[in-house]
C-alpha cells in the first residue's frame, strides 16, 4: 500500500497494520493517520515516548495532539502552580486545581483522551536541569515550550549529547515560533516518478539525497521513493547564524524577512542578560529596541524592516497566551513531531516564525556547522553530508548534566 493511497481496501489496511504490529483497534482509531503515512510510520509512531517540559496554553495543545496521535507515552515537567489566569489558556485545568502543579492537575485529564498512551510526570525542572545524556536517551523526542533562552540551551544540548531530537517553541500573543535540532535525521519522500531521475548529492549545507528506488502503485503509476539526510545545529548556533546566502544575495528575499526573527533574538538576549521578560517601562523598552537594532544588522536587514510600530505591537504582545495561536503553533509542531516520528516527509529546517497580524509562517535555515562535524572536516573528513555513519553528537567520557557541558563549553 502506498501511503495515502485511496484506493486501497480497508482489508488490504488491516492486513499491512497487522503486518507492521498493529492490531484492528489500532486500525480502527487511527485509520486516518494510517491512510496518510502508512502503517510503518504509525507503529513508530506508538513506539515514541516524548518529554514535554511546560504545560502553558502551547504545551497543552501539543499534549492533546500527541496523545490522540497516539504515541506510547508522554512525560510531562511543569511543577509551576496552576494561577487563575492559567485557567483560561489551559483547558485541562479547572478552578479547583489553583495552587495545584500544572502537571499535577492536567496529566488525568490528559490522560482520559486516549487511554493507550501513558501519561506521567517527570517531576519539576530544577531536577531536569542536573540531568545527564542518560536521562534523555530514554525518550524519542524531546519538546520545551515557554522557557528562556539559557533553560532552552541546557535542555538541548542534554538531549543533543544523547542524540535525540529537540523542540523549542514560544508564543508571544500574535507572533510566535518553533525552533528544531533533530541532530541527525533521515527520512523518505514518495512523490510521482519524473522523466529526469533524481541524483544521489548534497542538496544544500543541510540535506543530502542518500538514495533513490521506484515502486509501482496498483494503479499501474510509478512512485519515486527518496531518502534523504538533514543535519542540525543547536539552538546556541542557531541563534547566531547568518540567513542562508540566497537570501542575503537576494535584495526581494532579504526585505521579507519579517521583524520578527531579530526582535526574538532580541529576546533570547535580554532574557539572558536580566533573567526575565521585558517590562512595560522606558527603561526596557530602551534595552530591547537597542538589542533589536543590533540583532537586524547582525542578520543584514534592511533598515527599513524593523520599524517603532512592529516593535510596539511585539513587546505590547510579549508573555501573552491567546489561544488560536497556540492552536496554530502547537499544531504546527505536533505535525512535524508525527513526521520526525515516521521518518516521513521534510522536517522543520530549522527555524519557523508565525506571526497572525500579517499572517506569515516562514521558516529559515539557521545552521552553522556544530563543534563535532568541524572538526572532522579539519582533519580531512567530509562529514556526515557524504553519507558516512559519523556520530552526530559529542561524545562523552563519563556521563555529565547537560549544564555542565555548556559550562565546559
Amino acid at each position: 500500500m502506498s501511503n495515502g493511497n485511496t484506493g486501497a481496501t480497508n482489508g488490504d489496511m488491516v492486513t499491512e497494520t497487522q503486518a507492521n504490529g498493529l492490531s484492528a483497534d489500532d486500525f480502527a482509531l487511527y485509520d486516518r493517520q494510517i491512510r496518510l503515512w502508512g502503517a510503518k510510520a504509525q507503529e513508530q509512531i506508538r513506539n515514541a515516548n516524548v518529554l514535554l517540559i511546560s504545560l502553558r496554553a502551547l504545551g497543552t495543545e501539543i499534549a492533546k495532539n500527541l496523545t490522540l496521535a497516539g504515541i506510547r507515552s508522554l512525560t510531562v515537567i511543569d511543577d509551576n502552580p496552576v494561577l487563575e489566569e492559567d485557567l483560561g489558556a489551559g483547558h485541562f485545568l479547572r478552578d479547583t486545581d489553583v495552587g495545584k502543579s500544572r502537571a499535577e492537575a492536567a496529566i488525568p485529564r490528559i490522560q482520559d483522551l486516549n487511554p493507550r498512551v501513558t501519561v506521567a510526570s517527570g517531576g519539576s525542572l530544577a531536577e531536569l536541569m542536573t540531568k545527564d545524556q542518560n536521562y534523555y536517551a530514554a525518550f524519542s523526542v524531546i519538546v520545551a515550550c515557554d522557557h528562556d533562552f539559557t533553560t532552552l540551551n541546557v535542555i538541548n544540548t542534554g538531549a543533543r549529547v544523547a542524540q535525540r531530537p529537540f523542540y523549542a517553541a514560544s508564543i508571544h500573543g500574535m507572533y510566535g515560533f518553533v525552533f528544531a535540532d533533530l541532530v541527525l535525521h533521515d527520512y523518505v519522500i514518495e512523490r510521482e516518478q519524473s522523466n529526469m531521475p533524481t541524483t544521489i548529492r548534497p542538496e544544500s549545507l543541510t540535506r543530502s539525497v542518500m538514495s533513490t528506488s521506484s515502486k509501482k502503485e496498483p494503479t499501474g503509476r510509478p512512485t519515486e521513493i527518496v531518502q534523504k539526510r538533514e543535519i542540525y545545529c543547536p539552538l546556541l548556533l542557531a541563534n547566531s547564524s547568518p540567513l542562508p546566502k540566497d537570501i542575503l544575495s537576494n535584495r526581494r528575499k532579504l526585505k521579507a524577512v519579517p521583524a520578527l526573527l531579530p526582535c526574538i533574538r532580541a529576546l533570547f538576549d535580554f532574557q539572558r542578560t536580566f533573567a526575565r521578560l521585558p517590562d512595560h517601562t522606558p527603561q526596557d523598552a530602551a534595552s530591547f529596541i537597542s538589542l533589536a537594532k543590533n540583532k537586524a544588522g547582525e542578520l543584514q536587514l534592511p533598515v527599513e524592516t524593523l520599524t517603532g510600530d512592529f516593535i510596539k505591537s511585539f513587546m505590547q504582545n510579549i508573555g501573552a497566551e491567546i489561544i488560536t495561536t497556540a492552536a496554530f503553533v502547537g499544531g504546527r509542531l505536533s505535525e512535524d513531531v508525527l513526521k520526525v516520528l515516521g521518518q516521513r516527509e521534510q522536517p522543520i529546517q530549522n527555524f519557523a516564525l508565525f506571526d497572525f497580524e500579517t499572517l506569515v509562517s516562514p521558516i529559515y535555515c539557521l545552521y552553522s556547522p556544530p563543534p563535532e562535524l568541524v572538526m572532522p572536516a579539519l582533519n580531512g573528513h567530509v562529514g556526515l553530508l557524504n553519507g558516512s555513519d559519523a556520530v552526530a553528537a559529542p561524545v562523552m567520557g563519563s556521563a555529565v548534566s547537560a549544564a555542565e557541558v555548556l559550562e565546559l563549553d
